[in-house]
């Protein structure tokens, strides 16, 4: 018995020394916590459709991250549904009961900043998606969307014992995906005083497969918040030479006008894609190539796995979860510490 303590302790001050006497958390790279949760979700956690049984293990595992943070954490189930419809344009109706997981951190003053993104991978909505491999069991959603899981897991890491002006509130919301409502039904419970105090919506949602990362002003947000947020988010992505840009969302963007926005609440919306720089309606815009042909690997089984996105487009997953944590880590410890 005292061997093993005295074993313990050694390997417990060997890894002290490693780290400089800090934890080893504290000194790892940034994104590399972020790479480490997407792998493991896409990897353990494949066909995360709403309401299945990997969509609740999903939930539950999430929850354990954040409740070992130190986070007050539970999980919110409600009811939702899509229409199925078959090859001779039968339809049915298929009801489901998702699972989105709350964190949260209070600051010293009622007022918070959420960090949202969805949980759920495509679910097919009809016989044409299930024959095109849209979604369905096998979709690891790497891209879309353990990757803002991924950068949420450890920019919650990285607050979880900072000082707080303001509080941080974390949502891995499910029903963000085949028109579901997830975000709509989290907006429906949100009380008139809980949404004036909610001062900003930050949206993490496939930052790995476009050609720049793009930190996006929702159309209802304020010219000054835009200031501190999306222009804020430029200038530290240039400050680290990483290719960013900005753009101001409108209902003709995927997937349509996002509903914290339309509900007045202030956006940074964050996401890998392409615009056509110029175009008079700025919507956005996917390029062609062999083996992105839409530009993204959205919802594709073949595409949208570890094994594609390491073979063709090699260290882009380390780039952008280190590239996505690099600004958003510094922009938000700003925003939720005003006067520090």
């Amino acid at each position: 018995m005292i061997t093993t303590i005295f074993a313990t302790l050694r390997r417990s001050a060997l890894a002290l020394l490693l780290c400089g006497g800090l934890p080893c958390a504290a000194l790892a790279a940034p994104g590399q916590f972020a790479e480490q949760q997407l792998r493991h979700i896409a990897t353990y956690f494949p066909g995360r459709m709403s309401g299945s049984p990997a969509e609740l293990m999903n939930a539950d595992y999430l929850q354990q991250q954040f409740t070992q943070m130190g986070y007050q954490s539970n999980t919110r189930q409600f009811n939702t549904g899509y229409v199925w419809q078959e090859k001779r344009g039968e339809t049915r109706q298929h009801k489901v009961t998702a699972t989105s997981v709350i964190a949260a951190r209070a600051g010293s003053v009622p007022q918070e900043i959420l960090i949202v993104t969805h949980l759920d991978t495509w679910t097919p909505l009809s016989r044409h998606d299930a024959d095109s491999n849209l979604g369905g069991l096998r979709l690891q959603g790497a891209d879309d969307n353990a990757s803002g899981l991924g950068v949420m897991l450890e920019l919650a890491q990285q607050l979880s014992r900072a000082p707080l002006h303001y509080g941080v509130r974390f949502v891995a919301l499910s029903a963000g995906e085949a028109g579901l409502h997830g975000m709509d039904d989290y907006l429906a419970r949100m009380s008139a005083q809980e949404k004036k105090d909610t001062l900003l919506v930050i949206d993490l949602n496939s930052l790995i497969t476009g050609d720049h990362l793009y930190f996006n002003s929702g159309m209802n947000t304020p010219s000054a918040v835009r200031k501190q947020t999306s222009a804020r988010a430029l200038h530290l992505a240039h400050q680290y030479g990483i290719a960013a840009a900005s753009h101001t969302l409108t209902a003709r963007d995927y997937p349509g006008l996002n509903p914290f926005d339309k509900a007045g609440i202030p956006l940074l919306d964050v996401t890998a894609a392409n615009w056509t720089l110029g175009n008079k309606d700025g919507q956005q815009q996917r390029a062609r190539s062999p083996h992105f042909p839409d530009g993204s690997v959205r919802h594709q089984t073949a595409r949208d796995n570890l094994t594609y996105l390491d073979r063709w487009l090699p260290s882009r997953i380390t780039q952008r979860t280190r590239d996505s944590v690099r600004i958003l880590l510094p922009l938000l410890r700003e925003l939720a510490n005003p006067t520090l």
